[in-house]
């Protein structure tokens, strides 16, 4: 599986990526800007995306956004500082699958990086006896 992981705070990214590939058969790519990154999407196949909300270029929730736009159907976790209720309602009605509140411990992160890997394993068919 490849998931991008987005933030423009590169120990952000490397904590999240460090976590992601300790879960087994991932690759992770790595984008600095909301740009770079939906650029990224747009010429590579992304099994899912962890977007920090707040960027440079596109915002990460311009990003989800403009990921269903598309009809991309790949699991989006929003990673934020923004924990007002209004916004993780915005978050959500946008498209993001999951949201996790900076600052987080590594429990945390685990647990929903957990869950969000399993929304990307494919489903396996069940054996007919």
């Amino acid at each position: 599986m490849r998931i991008l992981v987005v933030d423009d705070d590169p120990i952000c990214r490397t904590i999240v990526a460090v976590h992601l590939k300790a879960l087994g058969d991932i690759e992770v790519r790595e984008a600095g800007d909301g740009d770079t990154a939906w650029g990224m999407l747009k010429r590579n196949h992304f099994d899912g995306a962890v977007l920090d909300w707040q960027m440079p270029g596109k915002s990460g929730l311009e990003i989800v956004r403009e990921i269903r736009k598309a009809r991309i159907a790949i699991p989006l976790l929003m990673v934020t500082g923004e924990s007002e209720k209004e916004r993780v309602i915005e978050a959500i009605q946008a498209g993001t699958t999951d949201y996790l509140i900076k600052p987080f411990d590594a429990e945390t992160l685990q647990a929903k990086l957990g869950k969000f890997a399993q929304r990307m394993r494919p489903k396996m068919p069940t054996l007919q006896g």
